[in-house]
This record gives C-alpha cells, structure tokens and sequence, in this order.
C-alpha cells in the first residue's frame, strides 16, 4: 500500500513538473532544484527523490525530451528552408564530395552455380559531408544529432555495378543521421544479387571469387570520390553458411576511364573468397562412386560359367550414369568440366572397357570344337610366364612345382580303366602275345564261331587258350586248332578233312578279326579327337582366366591411381 502511494504521489509530481516546465520554459534541473522545497506533497525527501530520478530516467517525465524536441522540431525548419536535396550540396561546383564507404557481410543466402548468382544480406554505411546541413547546436539546447528519413537529404547515387536483381528493389529506406557538423551517415540494410563468375573446374574443392563493384552512376570523379573506411568489409556480424566458408573479403578502389567518357569513375570493389565445404559431397556422391569404381574390377574375377559377368558391368554403368546426371544438373554449362564430373568420366570409360573386354575374354573360354589349337608365344607367354605372376594355376599345382610337359605312353594299345593309355592307339593284326590283354574279344569270337571238334594241329604250341577243349591260336595271320587228346589215327581221309575244318576256322576268325579291330580303330580314333579337343579348350580357358586376372589387377591400380588422385586435390 505504501508502495502504491509512493507512486501516486510520484505521478502526480511529474505531472506538476511538466507544467511548471511548460509556463516557465525551465530546464529539468532548474524545475527539480525549485519544485522540491516547495512541494505539496507531503513525502520523506530520499523517496520524491529516488521516484523522480526512476521517472526521469525511464522516460515517463518528459519535460527535457519536450523541450528537445522542440529544439529538434525548430531545428528541423530552420535547415531545410531553401534546402533541395537534387543538387549536390557543396558550395562550389567544382568542389568534390568525398564519400565514406564501408560493407558489414551479415549472411550468404544462396549461390546459385548454374545461373551464376550470389545472393548475400549486407549492411552498407554511407558516411558525407553536407555544406547546407549545419548548425550550431547551443543555439538548440545542446542538440547534437538529427535522425530524418533519407529521403529529405541529398544521397550519393552509389549502385551495385554487377547487381543481377532483376527488379532493383532489395534496399530497405532508412534514416539518417545528422551531425551539426555536416557529417552525414546512411546505414542501409540491402539483399543483394551479384553476379559472379563460377569455376567449378575443382568442384567439390573449389574456392570462388565474387566481386562486389560499387560506385557512382551519374557522378565521376571529378565531382564526387570514395574511399574504403577499413581495407576489408566487416566479418563481425557474419552468419556461418553451412556450405560456404568465408576466407576473406578485401576492398580495393579502382579508377577506370570508360570509353564513353574522357572523365574518371572511381569504384570500390569487395573480393569475397569463397571455398566450398567438401563434406557433403563426399560423402553423397565421391564415395560412392569409389565404392562402385572397385566394384568394375571385381567382374573380372567372376567365374565365365556364371552368365553375371556383363550384368555387372552394365548395372556399375547405369549407376554411375545417374551420379553424372545429378552432377551435371548443379553445374553451369560451361566449358570447365568438374573434377568429380572427370573422375566420373573416366570410371565410365574403364568400366566400358573392362565390359568390352569382358565379352572378348568369355568368347575365348566358350570357344567350340571347332578352337585352333594355342599358338606357341601365347602359350609360352601366357600360360607360363603371365599366369605365374597372376598367380593362376591348374588343380593340384602350386606355385612351386614345376611345370613340364610329360609325354604320352604310346606303348600301350588298349583301355586303361576305360580311357586310352597312348596318343596313338595302333592295332595289330598280326604278332599278337598272350600277355597282352587285347585278345579276349577274339576269343569270345572265336568260342562262338569256331566247332570244338576241330582237329589238332601236330607241333603246334597254343598260344591263346583253349575253347571247348580246341586250342584256337593267331600267329601272323594263321589260326590253329588242336582237340586236348592225341590222336594217333593214321590215314589219308581224317588228314583231309581236318585240313578243311582247319581252312573253315581260319577263314571265319579271319573275318570277324577285320570288323572287330576296324570297330575298335574307329573308337579309339573318335576318342582320341575328343582328348586333344578337350585338352584344346582346357588351354584356351586358361588362357581365358588367366586374362581376366590379369585386366583383374590392372584395373585395380587404375580405381585406386585416381582415387588418390582426386584425394590428392581435396588435400
């Protein structure tokens, strides 16, 4: 309740002093000094004081802010009575207003690669000289500064040579700020549009330079000249952009003589260095490729019999494809390939070539029947010396053992386990011994052909066997027969008719003899062709693998060349 009181009587003090200050035209040191000893308010000395010290302090007694404004208001007519602000304010003509420029980056809001467009938020300080605009501030109260909208002063027509807005209307009007001395001061927050040249020869690990050219339009510089109030613009204020990081911003005044006009135009010109963050790139477009860049070489270590060999190749296109395209849709369409956009490029060239070689590799392993045999330096240079540095070997062999060419037995004439013992496989009709194997066909031949009781033969050794207790023999084309029991019968008929039974048998095991061997030359002729083929495409297959190992490792080395390479220019 005190509280409330101390207020009440607080208000109604100022209240008291405001009209006091309006009839007498006192200042507020004058009123507090006079009014406090004559009060009516019936108040402890230290509370009137401390409320009219809160009061004056808060702004809630206006008796100085009326009598300044009034100063300020006075003031005001007093300067622009004969005041224009379409002339230059200067009092010769041939005087040059000098004007202060200065540039605080607050924020990059967007750069536009493909259009060539930088979009930044900047405070621009304009700081002349008004020769009409003074006055001496005791004759109003002590008034040291105006602030009045721009629009009542003369302003420098300073424009943005290179701005790229297409509708000039990023500025915000603002006041000014006069001095009594004729010093003007302009701050005007702006949204700029500039065009800057874009290089992304290095992109995603580029640095751009974006100038800011800012001068006179009408003026030249025998008539008005700037200068740089600091050597670079002010990176106080500046918003960190999460894709560009900012290097620098230095200004530098030129002096350029145009070809329309013999006169001088001065202009300031900011150089904002730009480099660009690299993480978000790399992540979402470099490693990936790299990651699909060592998927290419992977396709040569693929089994032929697979049928994925191409597929994988065609699949890593296609998906290097669609990084080029996002690549290709930020960029400008310039000259100046990028260097991700060259190291996709070159992914692209070497995948095509390890699918082209990929095709040529898997129609030399599926090579026909119909295959020439190895020639001697690929057999020599490939299947030797290349497939040992590949580390290519055949089933059972190691890197160790020694490779040579065993030669085929070609002694043996019949099947070993059902395969052919020799290259050559040579019948022989005639001379064949009994410790060969190959009789067993003709024996049964002859066991179905041939009459037990066919006569022996005197002296004769039985060289064969026995059939059914006849001994049945080929000796050089001859065939013998001989019963188990001697006989010792004599005479002129037996003599004749085992001499035809003996001429009968020779006949008949002659014959099927003939089919029998032409039946098994036959076969092993057609086996041995298809021995030498499959050992024709086994070489050629090798020859298959070991080129697919050895495109395997040098495709290896290129992904990995380059992508050090495009690391190397990241660091």
């Amino acid at each position: 309740m005190q509280c409330f009181y101390n207020y009440h009587n607080a208000l109604t003090l100022s209240y008291d002093i405001f009209l006091i200050g309006l009839s007498n035209r006192q200042s507020s040191s004058s009123l507090l000094r006079d009014f406090i000893p004559h009060s009516r308010h019936k108040m402890n000395p230290s509370v009137m004081l401390a409320s009219l010290q809160l009061f004056v302090t808060t702004g809630l007694i206006p008796v100085c802010l009326c009598a300044q404004g009034r100063y300020a208001f006075k003031l005001l007519n007093d300067l622009f009575v004969n005041y224009t602000n379409a002339l230059r304010p200067v009092e010769d003509t041939d005087n040059i207003i000098n004007v202060t420029l200065q540039i605080t980056l607050s924020q990059i809001i967007d750069m536009d690669e493909r259009n060539q467009i930088l979009t930044t938020y900047l405070w621009i300080r304009q700081v002349w000289f008004d020769a009409y605009l003074t006055w001496n501030k005791t004759d109003y109260d002590g008034l040291d500064t105006i602030r009045i909208p721009s629009s009542y002063v003369w302003r420098p027509d300073i424009v943005l040579y290179n701005n790229a807005d297409d509708q000039f209307s990023s500025s915000m009007e603002t006041n000014v700020v006069i001095r009594h001395d004729g010093q003007i001061m302009w701050d005007q927050p702006a949204i700029t549009k500039s065009s800057c040249k874009v290089d992304v020869s290095y992109f995603p690990f580029d640095v751009q330079q974006c100038r800011f050219t800012f001068g006179s339009w009408t003026h030249n510089g025998n008539q008005m000249d700037l200068h740089n109030a600091l050597d670079s613009a002010d990176l106080a204020d500046f918003v960190e952009n999460v894709e560009w990081e900012v290097q620098g911003m230095p200004a530098k005044k030129n002096i350029i003589l145009y070809g329309c006009c013999s006169d001088p135009y001065p202009d300031i010109t900011y150089i904002l260095h730009l480099k660009r963050r690299a993480s978000f790139y790399i992540f979402n477009l470099l490693i990936p490729c790299m990651m699909i860049s060592f998927l290419a070489p992977l396709g040569f270590y693929l089994p032929a019999d697979s049928g994925e060999k191409v597929s994988l190749g065609v699949t890593v296109l296609l998906a290097l494809t669609v990084f080029q395209l996002l690549v290709a849709e930020s960029m400008p369409p310039s000259e100046n390939v990028p260097l991700i956009g060259k190291y996709y490029i070159a992914t692209m060239t070497m995948i095509t070539a390890s699918t082209a070689l990929t095709i040529f590799i898997m129609n030399i392993h599926h090579c026909g029947p119909e295959a020439q045999p190895v020639p001697a330096w690929a057999r020599r240079f490939i299947l030797h010396y290349l497939a040992r540095i590949c580390f290519v070997y055949d089933m059972g062999e190691s890197c160790l053992s020694v490779h040579t060419d065993k030669p085929a037995h070609k002694r043996s004439n019949c099947p070993l386990n059902g395969q052919a013992g020799g290259e050559d496989f040579a019948l022989r009709v005639r001379g064949v011994s009994a410790s060969e194997g190959c009789s067993q066909k003709i024996k049964d031949q002859l066991n179905e052909n041939v009459s037990p009781t066919i006569s022996p033969r005197q002296g004769k050794e039985c060289h064969l066997g026995w059939i059914d207790g006849t001994c049945v023999g080929i000796d050089n084309g001859e065939v013998a027969g001989a019963t188990a029991e001697r006989v010792s019968e004599s005479g002129a008929t037996r003599k004749e008719s085992a001499k035809k039974r003996e001429i009968l048998v020779e006949s008949q095991c002659l014959f099927h003899q003939q089919n029998i061997l032409r039946n098994i030359e036959y076969i092993a002729n057609f086996y041995h062709e298809q021995k030498a083929t499959q050992r024709r495409n086994g070489e050629w297959r090798k020859v298959a693998k070991v080129m697919d190992r050895f495109f395997m490792w040098i495709f290896f080395i290129m992904v990995f060349l380059m992508s050090l390479l495009i690391i190397g220019k990241a660091v």
